[in-house]
């Protein structure tokens, strides 16, 4: 049982190191004037964002954003309103979503992007008989 409650008081003292090098959330409100989520971090560093880039507040109004609880730990957001939490962590590390979300929303960007290069290899393409058709139940081996 001695060992047990040393590993528990060793994992806690390590826990304390790690959250003492990490930036937490001291403050955290939404502004409505410039539609972001503000955090102010205990570093002294504000980070803003628009909600709509963050996975689980794609679709909130301005008045469910007005209440954010920020964790104990000060690593995690809470917006009761939506029931969705932002991992600061996470935020930190530019991810607003999971790595699949985040490739959705980056993938849209760039198939909405036009450029001279993409216009030419479209147009070039098409020369050539454009897409190749979908064969529906056809399995094919290359």
């Amino acid at each position: 049982m001695a060992n047990h409650r040393e590993e528990v008081a060793a994992a806690n003292e390590r826990a304390a190191v790690r959250l003492s090098k990490t930036p937490t959330a001291t403050v955290a409100h939404y502004d409505k004037r410039m539609g972001r989520i503000v955090i102010e971090l205990s570093s002294g560093l504000l980070v803003a964002f628009r909600p709509q880039d963050a996975q689980g507040f794609e679709r909130a109004k301005p008045e469910q954003l007005t209440k954010i609880e920020i964790s104990p730990s000060g690593l995690g957001l809470h917006f009761p309103a939506i029931d969705a939490d932002i991992y600061l962590p996470g935020l930190l590390e530019g991810f607003l979503g999971s790595r699949r979300w985040m490739a959705a929303q980056l993938g849209k960007a760039g198939g909405s992007v036009t450029s001279r290069a993409k216009t030419a290899a479209v147009r070039a393409n098409g020369k050539l008989g454009g897409r190749p058709k979908k064969i529906h139940g056809a399995n094919v081996v290359a």
